[in-house]
């Protein structure tokens, strides 16, 4: 197996990734709260951990991937206040909230096919986890770290930072926060501000409610992840993935009640991916400036000026480090859109490439050393931009062949094939969009071209300069390279 090093937010740094029961490898990520379309500050998370998990199952590890679909408790306000959000989607359509769940659940899922992301191993919902998610309460309140007020029960903060500390993810400073909030306390349910809802009664109006030792009522937003987690990956498993936006509260939440409930952490690594921004500022439902998946798939939304494929998006993401900010703009995306066209033609060239009996030094030397590249990109903490920066070199040998300004082997041109589809397309997840039909297009272009060429030719024998030229120029304007070599003429489509 490969030395893969990855930065592990609980430490502030980089470590050597060594899974508590290897070769099986357990990694739970945070899932959407399906209560609108995915938009593109969606993708992000999806992608960056797709690509760990096709890399950790590439090198030889046996992975459980759980991302669950947050159905319920997800109020509009972290400090546990405002509707339920799919409730309130509920009531603004008049529909009921599970109806409303699933349809953005299938969309979400649509959304994730079309960018080829895998799906997961076990993908459990809140809504069927509630006994778990009770279990987990009754056990904080057993061990004196929560308290019940008026049918709800409370994580008391406070007295958990006694015993163990509570901002040991996100670094912040519990005796601040309370101090801030002082004046606050003893208004409304809570001992004070800082302390977040482990089960909330439901008034009269609410329509999801589930009976309880306390009330009818509903699980809090942050039992959901750290009751399913401890289900499916048992009480210690390797991986936390998320966005960095969930790292306070929601992430550090889930290890004050894992640590309340059964006296240690369940998290091994903490990942996080970073941002997708607009013009610096994080793109989200709750800010209003999101862009939905289907409309860039479309091109329908006013700040687009085109449509971008799945595969712009996915190829956009994957060309910044998971850790670094994305800002988005239709310059980026059109530079991602060129950016995977090159790749796709380098690939699909390499069926055009005639092997020699021996490559020469450059070549043999780059061949011999792209795969080992490759991996140590992705073994530095996943650093794709890094991989693609080495596909492009690729293709950029790529073009030196077909010129004939250099030879490869038979064996050297089968390794770079072999190795630019591993990269680009099983740990990248690339996959190449033209379909059959414009498969099927261009043959009928070839043999118009063909037979365009073979006039080219007559010309040429008949040293009529003037009406080549005029022939090549022709179908340079209409997007057709064409290239005369030694060993007679070549063309390609430029898409």
């Amino acid at each position: 197996m490969q030395d893969l090093v990855i930065y592990n937010t609980l430490h502030r740094k980089k470590e050597l990734f060594q899974p508590t029961a290897a070769p099986h490898v357990g990694m739970y990520v945070c899932g959407p709260t399906v209560y609108g379309d995915p938009h593109l500050g969606h993708a992000r998370p999806a992608i960056t951990f797709d690509i760990l998990f096709r890399y950790l199952r590439h090198i030889g590890y046996k992975v459980r991937y759980v991302r669950n679909i947050t159905d319920v408790g997800h109020l509009e306000h972290d400090a546990d206040e405002g509707d339920d959000k799919i409730e309130k989607k509920a009531r603004l359509e008049q529909l009921e909230p599970m109806e409303i769940a699933q349809h953005y659940t299938n969309r979400y899922h649509d959304a994730m096919r079309a960018l080829n992301v895998l799906p997961p191993s076990i993908e459990p919902h809140a809504t069927g986890h509630i006994i778990e998610q009770e279990e987990l309460v009754k056990q904080i309140l057993a061990n004196g770290y929560a308290y019940e007020s008026n049918g709800s029960i409370y994580f008391d903060v406070e007295k958990y930072d006694k015993d163990h500390h509570y901002g040991i993810l996100s670094g912040r400073n519990l005796t601040d926060m309370i101090n801030n909030s002082r004046e606050l306390a003893g208004v409304g349910e809570k001992h004070n501000q800082a302390d977040f809802a482990l089960w909330k009664r439901a008034m009269p109006e609410h329509i999801m409610r589930w009976p309880s030792p306390w009330s009818d009522g509903f699980p809090g937003w942050h039992c959901e992840c750290t009751a399913m987690g401890r289900k499916y990956l048992g009480e210690h498993f390797d991986i936390h993935g998320g966005g960095m936006d969930l790292i306070f509260p929601h992430h550090e939440c889930e290890i004050a009640q894992a640590v309340a409930s059964q006296g240690d952490q369940m998290v091994k690594y903490w990942m996080h991916n970073n941002m997708i921004t607009i013009n610096g500022q994080k793109m989200g439902k709750s800010l209003g400036n999101f862009i939905t998946l289907e409309q860039f798939f479309t091109g329908r939304h006013e700040t687009l000026t085109q449509p971008y494929s799945p595969m712009t998006i996915r190829f956009f993401i994957l060309s910044a480090h998971y850790r670094g900010t994305v800002d988005f703009s239709n310059e980026a995306l059109q530079a991602a859109e060129k950016g995977y066209e090159r790749l796709m033609n380098g690939i699909e060239d390499l069926a055009r490439i005639q092997a020699s009996a021996a490559s020469d030094g450059n070549t043999g030397k780059f061949v011999s050393a792209f795969r080992k590249k490759c991996y140590e990109a992705m073994n530095d903490d996943l650093m794709t931009p890094a991989v693609i920066s080495e596909l492009f070199e690729a293709c950029h040998l790529v073009n030196i062949l077909i010129d004939h300004k250099a030879q490869i082997s038979a064996g050297d041109l089968k390794e770079l094939t072999e190795a630019m589809h591993l990269f680009a397309f099983d740990i990248l997840g690339l996959k190449n969009e033209r379909s059959a039909d414009n498969d099927a297009r261009e043959e009928a272009y070839g043999k118009v071209v063909d037979m365009v060429l073979d006039l080219r030719a007559k010309a040429k024998a008949e040293k009529n300069w003037a009406v080549s030229d005029q022939i090549r120029d022709a179908l340079s304007a209409a997007g057709f390279q064409v290239k005369d070599t030694k060993d007679g003429v070549t063309w390609k489509l430029d898409r």
